[in-house]
Formats: C-alpha cells, sequence, structure tokens
C-alpha cells in the first residue's frame, strides 16, 4: 500500500527500436523548428553515426548546425560554449546525440538559452526558473538514462566535483532510443556504460524514495541488464543484447528519475571530480562496498534484486540472499573486467580522507540511501574499497 503521495514523471514521448532514429526529422518538424542545434561528441562523427540524423533533417528541409565540442565528464566551460553557438547561430531546437555527457550538454544549453543568469544558480533541486528550448535526445550507448531524467551532471573543475541541475525542465520533449546505434562500441564503454546503468537501477530499487511505480522499471532493468551485459560486451553486434542493454538502461532512467540515486553516486562523484575516471568505472568501483554496507538498511529488498539477477535464493535466510545479491555484482564486474578497487586504477591511499569529506558534501542523493553514512563510515566504506 502506498502511504503517501508521490510523484511520478517522465519524457512525454519516447521511440524505442531498431531504426528509430531516421525518424528524427519527422520529429523535429512537428515542433516548427526554423533551425536545429545538434551537440555532440568528436567520437561520435568520427563513427558516421550523425550521417543518419543529417540525412533526416535534409529530407524534410530542416536546416541545422553541429556543435562537437562536448568531452567526457564535461566541465562547465564546455555548455558555455554550446550556449553562445546556439545564441549566435538562431536556434530554436536542440539535438542532443551521443552519451550521456552529450545529452546532459543539450539539456543544459536548452535552459541556458531562456534563462539569463550564471548556471551556478541553477546546481541544486528545481532552481531553474523558466522552460528551455525545445529538445530532443537520442543516446549512443546503454547507460546513463539521461534522456528520460531531469538531471544534468557538470564538472566544477575548481572544486574538483560533479555538481547535479535537477529541474522537470530538463526533461526533453522527445527520446528517440535506437539499439542499433550502440553496435560497434568498444567492450570497454559498453562495460562502463552498462555497470552505469545497472547502478542506476540498484540505487533507484533500495531508495528510500522508492515507490510500487518506480519499483517495477528498477526491477524490470535489473533483470534485462544482467541478462544480457556479458553478451552485449563479449559481442558486440548482438542486436537482442544490445535492444535489451538499451530498453535496461531506459527503463533504469526512468526508475531513478523518480526515486533517486544514492551513495554509490555521491562516493563517485568526488572519483571522477578529482582523478577524471569515466562514471560508469567510478560508479563500479564503489558499488560492492556501499552496497554490503547498505544491507542492514532493507534487506529484504537486497534479496529481490538477488532474484532480479537469477540467483537462488530461496532456501537461505534473509541476511545471506542479500548477501548474494552484492557477489553478483563483484562477479559480473570482473567478467567484464571493470576494476572495482581504487589501487587498481591509480587511487592513493592517502586520498581517502579528502574523498570521503568530498562525498558527505552530496547531500542531494545521500538524502535517498537507505542506510545513514557518518564521515566516519564513509572513510571505511573507501577504505573497504581500496
Amino acid at each position: 500500500m502506498m502511504e503517501k503521495v508521490t510523484l511520478f514523471r517522465t519524457t512525454r514521448r519516447i521511440l524505442f527500436g531498431p531504426g528509430a532514429i531516421e525518424k528524427i526529422g519527422t520529429e523535429a518538424q512537428l515542433f516548427k523548428a526554423k533551425k536545429v542545434l545538434i551537440i555532440t561528441d568528436p567520437g561520435v562523427i568520427q563513427a558516421g553515426l550523425l550521417e543518419t540524423i543529417q540525412t533526416s533533417l535534409h529530407s524534410v528541409g530542416l536546416p541545422f548546425v553541429i556543435f562537437d565540442g562536448v568531452e567526457p565528464d564535461p566541465r562547465i566551460e564546455v555548455v558555455e560554449k554550446s550556449a553562445e553557438k546556439a545564441k549566435k547561430e538562431g536556434i530554436d531546437l536542440i539535438i542532443g546525440f551521443g552519451g550521456g555527457s552529450s545529452l546532459d550538454i543539450a539539456k543544459v544549453t536548452s535552459i541556458l538559452l531562456t534563462n539569463p543568469r550564471k548556471i551556478d544558480d541553477f546546481f541544486g533541486i528545481d532552481l531553474v526558473p523558466n522552460q528551455g528550448l525545445p529538445v530532443i535526445l537520442a543516446p549512443t550507448t546503454a547507460g546513463t538514462g539521461s534522456e528520460v531524467t531531469p538531471i544534468a551532471i557538470l564538472s566544477d573543475t575548481k572544486e574538483k566535483l560533479k555538481k547535479g541541475i535537477v529541474s522537470s525542465y530538463l526533461f526533453p520533449e522527445v527520446a528517440i532510443v535506437d539499439p542499433k546505434l550502440t553496435i560497434g562500441l568498444p567492450p570497454s564503454v559498453t562495460a562502463f556504460t552498462g555497470m552505469d546503468a545497472l547502478t542506476h537501477a540498484i540505487e533507484s530499487f533500495y531508495s528510500i524514495n522508492a515507490t510500487d511505480l518506480s519499483d517495477l522499471f528498477a526491477f524490470r532493468a535489473m533483470e534485462l541488464i544482467s541478462k544480457n551485459i556479458r553478451m552485449a560486451y563479449a559481442n558486440g553486434d548482438h542486436l537482442i543484447a544490445r535492444s535489451n542493454m538499451m530498453e535496461g538502461s531506459l527503463l533504469a532512467g526512468i526508475a531513478f528519475a523518480n526515486a533517486g540515486v544514492g551513495a554509490v553516486h555521491a562516493f563517485a562523484y568526488p572519483l571522477g571530480g578529482e582523478f577524471h575516471l569515466a562514471h560508469g568505472l567510478t560508479n563500479t568501483l564503489m558499488l560492492p562496498y556501499v552496497m554490503r554496507y547498505n544491507i542492514l538498511g532493507c534487506p529484504e529488498k537486497f534479496v529481490q534484486m538477488a532474484k532480479a539477477f537469477g540467483e537462488k535464493v530461496d532456501s537461505l535466510s534473509v541476511m545471506d540472499g542479500a548477501e548474494l545479491a552484492v557477489k553478483f555484482v563483484e562477479r559480473l564486474s570482473d567478467d567484464i573486467r571493470v576494476p572495482r578497487r581504487l589501487r587498481d586504477v591509480g587511487i592513493p591511499e592517502n586520498a581517502i580522507l579528502g574523498l570521503a569529506e568530498a562525498a558527505m558534501k552530496v547531500t542531494r542523493l545521500l538524502a535517498n540511501n537507505p542506510r545513514k553514512i557518518t564521515l566516519e563510515d564513509a572513510i571505511a566504506i573507501y577504505n573497504s574499497a581500496y
């Protein structure tokens, strides 16, 4: 039984399936746009993925320009340059195309064009006054779920920390999710982004803000990702595995857009901010250790997660069944060769105190965690991950 009033939100229009990207011109026409800005990164262009979008926009007679300055874990300066180009070109529709970084830059560019303030004013929850320009998002990785979330993450190089903007105005008007775009992704990218999506599903499932509705999406995401990530990693041309991973990422995004993520992300942010590691990697580095700490806060949820992963828990005690969920994640990380020790990626042991202090500042996410965390707990968790 639902014990409180809850809110469920997602992107209003979602196109999913192989070949969906070919319809982007038709979708763009719905906004009666006069000029489009495509926001992407150099790797997407080099891979030739942009050609389908260009052909589709040409077919409906819609002019466009390209901003390809997106970088991994983008700095605040990147979105400032993107917004500058959009203003100069007289843009009235934005397409974000690429990994989570490109999608996030597209979302933030949209609100910068209609909210004449410094970007620092928007970090936090519901601090964006006005709706941005219309946005269409098309992910090329099965990872962030940014196409269905009201969240964008940027790197503050001065504070060596990742910061989030959370606003309903960051939901795009349209998400186009085409698994064919992920064919040919390198195994390491498949692994990092897939673990990112799995982390979203796990953390939203045991979030204190989880609801029956968000749990439906999170549970199915865990099933899809856990059963398909190895195949997508080992055989990148396997369209069924790619499609299931894309669906899992999408569902996980819908889940965490409503339930939120927790301490894994809070602990991962300073790792990415200070040591410039990929987001999916930093999540994986912290995932099993934060999970194990959280078991006491919601052991039954961990048993359900183990079931989603295909583990046999019926004959076990609740605590033993819960532990299987953590062991599955550890085994999976090893199978797809994602490091899960801080020392394995060059993090010095003397950085732990600073990391723990930085993680404790990410109160927006720690508030969702099923077990309270003190600074001493944070230090212990980082030490266990070392």
